[in-house]
């Protein structure tokens, strides 16, 4: 899918409309523990298209939780407001996400391209064809995987870095090559507000 086509699929609206529900997932979360349920058929049929999306909260420009899905299988929608839910208090690298903290969040949505093989003679190979700042990487090794979404290209520019800790995340060295090791790469459509600016209703 051509990254410029996947960009122009949704309005500013349907984007706040993401934003929206995320906020108040997480907000139904602090209230009741559970995410916010969605029906998607309540929405528009842009927003039930099935599409992978990853929720990344920050506060103060610091990571404060990011969860995704790496393929598409639930509605836009309802992907946006789990993925937020569990950013909020499921990220086994954070405690879960205090009341006093709603306000001073800053959520950040990216909706991936369909990932797409990516074959590599080696690992120069797979450097040299890297695309700092576009692509999105997932790593599989045997029982072994992970991923990188583009926007981590912001603190690692290097594809040397960006590779050897992605290998890192996946729990490998990172030094480690093999004839059995596979690559994937996507694109993200990503945007974001602050919870501060977002017109919620009350979470029921």
């Amino acid at each position: 899918m051509e990254l410029m086509r996947f960009m122009n699929d949704y309005t500013d609206a349907q984007k706040n409309t993401m934003l929206r529900i995320a906020a108040q997932s997480i907000q139904h979360g602090l209230e009741h523990g559970t995410p916010l349920e969605i029906f998607s058929f309540e929405f528009e049929s842009k927003l039930q298209e099935l599409r992978a999306t990853f929720v990344t909260l920050e506060i103060n420009a610091q990571l404060r939780g990011c969860i995704g899905m790496l393929k598409a299988i639930k509605p836009v929608i309802e992907d946006v407001a789990n993925n937020a839910y569990s950013a909020a208090f499921k990220d086994p690298r954070f405690q879960p996400l205090k009341p006093n903290e709603f306000e001073n969040l800053d959520i950040h949505i990216s909706i991936l391209t369909p990932a797409e093989d990516f074959p590599v003679k080696d690992e120069a190979d797979l450097l040299q064809q890297l695309r700092p700042d576009i692509d999105g990487l997932i790593l599989q090794e045997g029982p072994y995987q992970s991923t990188f979404l583009p926007s981590v290209w912001e603190s690692l520019p290097a594809p040397q870095d960006f590779l050897r800790h992605l290998k890192h995340k996946a729990g490998l060295s990172g030094d480690h090559w093999s004839d059995t090791i596979r690559f994937k790469r996507y694109q993200t459509l990503s945007f974001g507000s602050p919870v501060s600016d977002l017109v919620l209703e009350k979470a029921l």
